[in-house]
């Protein structure tokens, strides 16, 4: 007998440590779903975790107590008084294994890092010069400029799903709009989903039944029907979207799980699959995209030269920006982008209005419709922290192709605050903008929203020159009057008709085109005239509220005399 106690006494330890470990890696990667995968540091930390605690719980059960706070006696003083006192006791011999692979993990981060690869970060996106005018062409019309913000989209989509009791009562609409292309026309999705863990257990059976798409021209929502969804993400247990992806493909890391349709408002969910390319954990990169039928759990992986035309969003903005990012700010190595800075550039970001905030400036971007894929835009700045742009980045977001621009010009935020502006008095608040082609002139379109979100006007601001804007209600009006401003739109033969009007003036601005200041006319009824101030400097003494007697071809002011009646 004694000797049977003694053998169940030895297996004990073993049984807890290994029970244990399983037990914390099976919980970790069910909770996390996350790819157990030598590149994936998640996966790490949860091995560490359960090593740990395997050890510990083992030896605990065979009695021995690795992290104990101690008391004991000690004399001091001339006298022999006795002090407690109290120490930590940490046994670390059994801990080898773990505190080996934190150091061994620390020490490939840190070997994986852009101080070591500098030109193997550059070289991960591959960056082509190209011609702005030829790339973007002017064919792109108002209903490619997708100009809406997620916060304009939430609000439309809210209202929509607002009106439909049956609907609202049971699931909320994600807040991932997500920017596509359906059928050669910008739309922002989002999927429905579950209000909360209760809605799900009453309604899983049925799934979620529709989705919300945004048209950002017509400033319009709707609520499209469809199958019952029930692989989502805000579902639970096995019907969890990214925990149904995990256990069909464990060892994929996987991001950026998101609610596209095809051309025929089929729904579905993608994720791109990404890889480590330096090292361990360094040099991020997409290599293709899985895609899950919500309805019927079926899945689908794509290589990226395989990818359909349909789904727009692998190589998403984020990580087009950091990619970038290494490529601007490490060309010329690691000690160049701390120091002398030559040639380094980043992508235009943002940072919190609250200077008190410590969070890190995020890259802002728009979007562009254009042959059929959505591609970001940013503009391009060098690490000096000015408001100007050297450049511009267009990404494709299906299948990661990059071009860059050489243009200098305005940032957009400072031409955002040049379409304020523009109407300071009425307070309104500009949208991100998104870049047209008007006529070979790179311009920022963007809408301008009241306190309360609604769209009240739309503005176009010249990209070289920001103080070239003009405002008004429809996008097609607002580009029409910004060739008007240019004058492209203007086409002057010798039989041009002569016109005598009178006027009474709006406002007056004075514009520099290349090395002329031309005075701009705007009357109360919003005509615009224009004249070069060289060769009519009488003009330059009008003011807002004068009345003036114009004799003029086109918008070409040939004579101007301010009427004295």
């Amino acid at each position: 007998m004694k000797k049977s106690n003694t053998k169940k006494i030895k297996i004990l330890p073993w049984v807890v440590g290994i029970l244990t470990g399983l037990i914390i890696i099976g919980i970790g990667l069910f909770v996390s779903c996350t790819a157990i995968n030598i590149h994936n540091h998640v996966f790490w930390v949860i091995v560490i975790l359960a090593l740990t605690f395997s050890i510990y719980f083992g030896r605990l059960a065979n009695g021995c107590r690795d992290f104990e706070w101690v008391t004991f006696s000690k004399n001091v003083g001339s006298k022999g008084r006795t002090k407690k006192y109290t120490k930590f006791n940490f046994t670390v011999l059994p801990y080898i294994l773990p505190i080996a692979l934190c150091v061994i993990l620390i020490g490939a981060g840190v070997a994986g890092s852009t101080m070591f690869n500098a030109t193997s970060y550059a070289k991960i996106l591959k960056v082509d010069d190209s011609d702005f005018a030829s790339d973007l062409s002017e064919s792109v019309g108002t209903d490619s400029i997708a100009l809406m913000d997620t916060a304009s989209a939430r609000m439309l989509g809210d209202r929509e799903i607002g009106a439909l009791s049956d609907v609202v009562s049971q699931f909320d609409v994600s807040n991932d709009y997500m920017q596509i292309d359906y059928n050669g026309k910008p739309i922002k999705v989002s999927a429905l989903e579950y209000a909360d863990f209760f809605k799900w257990i009453n309604n899983r059976n049925s799934g979620v039944k529709g989705y919300v798409t945004v048209d950002p021209v017509s400033m319009s929502a709707s609520f499209e029907k469809s199958e019952g969804m029930k692989y989502i993400p805000s579902a639970h247990l096995m019907e969890n979207a990214k925990r149904h992806i995990w256990f069909k493909y464990p060892t994929l890391m996987t991001e950026n799980l998101h609610f596209e349709i095809d051309e025929n408002g089929k729904p579905y969910y993608v994720a791109s699959i990404v890889e480590k390319t330096i090292s361990l954990f360094g040099g991020k990169t997409v290599s293709g995209c899985i895609v899950l039928d919500p309805v019927s759990g079926e899945t689908v992986r794509y290589d990226v030269a395989d990818i359909p035309r349909w789904i727009d969003v692998v190589f998403y903005g984020d990580l087009i920006c950091e990619q970038y990012n290494w490529y601007g700010m490490y060309q010329n190595g690691y000690m160049n982008s701390l120091f002398t800075k030559k040639g380094c550039k980043q992508v235009t970001t943002y940072s919190s209005e609250d200077d008190s905030s410590d969070e890190k400036p995020v890259s802002d971007y728009g979007y562009i419709a254009k042959d059929g894929d959505i591609w970001i835009y940013t503009g391009v700045t060098s690490v000096n922290g000015d408001s100007s742009n050297i450049g511009f980045l267009l990404a494709n977001e299906r299948t990661g192709e990059s071009r860059y621009y050489a243009i200098a010009g305005a940032d957009e935020k400072s031409a955002m605050a040049a379409a304020e502006g523009e109407v300071q008095e009425k307070g309104y608040q500009a949208s991100f903008p998104s870049l047209i082609n008007v006529d070979g002139n790179p311009t920022y379109i963007m809408v301008l929203k009241d306190s309360g979100g609604l769209v009240k006007l739309y503005a176009a601001v010249n990209v070289e020159q920001y103080n070239i804007v003009t405002t008004a209600a429809t996008q097609a009006e607002c580009i029409a009057k910004y060739k008007s401003m240019l004058g492209i739109s203007e086409i002057q033969t010798p039989t041009d008709k002569i016109n005598s009007v009178t006027a009474t003036i709006a406002s007056v601005k004075y514009i520099d085109i290349d090395g002329n200041t031309y005075i701009y006319l705007i009357d109360t009824e919003n005509n615009i005239f224009k004249a070069k101030a060289s060769e009519h400097e009488n003009m330059l003494l009008l003011e807002a509220g004068d009345t003036v007697e114009l004799s003029c071809s086109g918008s070409k002011i040939l004579s101007c005399k301010q009427s004295t009646g």
